[in-house]
């Protein structure tokens, strides 16, 4: 299994971390792509509106009779048939939300966090733990880091503390997340990512989860037979 090191904010290494072999799959491109357009659809205000003949100004009175003038019948001047009335079959105000499989969500995550490792551009720290609550702090850590001009921080729920919080919120180009929070847009948004130890391996444990029985009893039925051959 493949390994990545583990630093301090400093820089230096510390120890290591023994990637899942789920890391090692090709990037998903497409799935990736649904993902992103899931998020974005979720992010729209869908407030567009146009005015029906309901909506628009003017009288609802019959402008002549209907019949006997030889002109065309006529109910209303809001008719859409008519300059400044109502519009038809026009945008109205909806959400643009829809149901994504979670397993398809944790496939692109998997994706994502492959590919930002193929690329070399993860680093995983021991603590994000400083002296003080200081933007300047978390800046020079980063600069230390070499993290790029646009960097998402990801930390574990049960290790967020108020100086990470307070320190890293006036930075510029960086967003902090939490690993329960973490979605493949922010990966694909963000130059750099660095993860936690204890934020990485608890969204590995989670990935492990979704994992598609069928390929890892494929992968393991390969591995078997391969060592099999090597033994005769």
């Amino acid at each position: 299994m493949a390994k990545i090191n583990v630093v301090s904010l400093a820089g230096v290494k510390v120890s290591e971390f023994e990637l899942a072999e789920l890391f090692s799959q090709d990037v998903n491109d497409a799935l990736l792509w649904e993902a992103v357009k899931h998020y974005r659809a979720a992010l729209r205000q869908g407030t567009a509106a146009t005015k029906t003949r309901k909506n628009v100004s003017g009288s609802g009175k019959k402008l002549w009779k209907q019949k006997g003038t030889g002109r065309a019948r006529i109910g209303s001047i809001r008719s859409p048939l008519w300059r400044s009335g109502g519009t038809v079959h026009g945008p109205q105000p909806r959400s643009y939300e829809y149901a994504f499989p979670q397993k398809k969500l944790m496939g692109a995550l998997r994706s994502a966090i492959s590919s930002k490792i193929s690329e070399g551009k993860i680093t995983i720290v021991e603590s994000f733990d400083v002296a003080e609550a200081k933007t300047k702090l978390y800046r020079k850590a980063l600069d230390t880091l070499e993290a790029g001009k646009t960097t998402l921080l990801v930390e574990s729920s049960r290790k967020l503390d108020e100086k990470l919080y307070l320190g890293s919120r006036n930075l510029e180009g960086v967003e902090l997340v939490l690993s329960s929070e973490v979605h493949p847009y922010d990966l694909l948004r963000y130059e750099h990512a660095v993860f936690s130890v204890d934020a990485f391996e608890a969204l590995q444990e989670t990935l492990k989860k979704f994992v598609s029985k069928r390929k890892h009893a494929e992968k393991t039925a390969a591995g078997t037979s391969e060592v099999e051959s090597e033994v005769a």
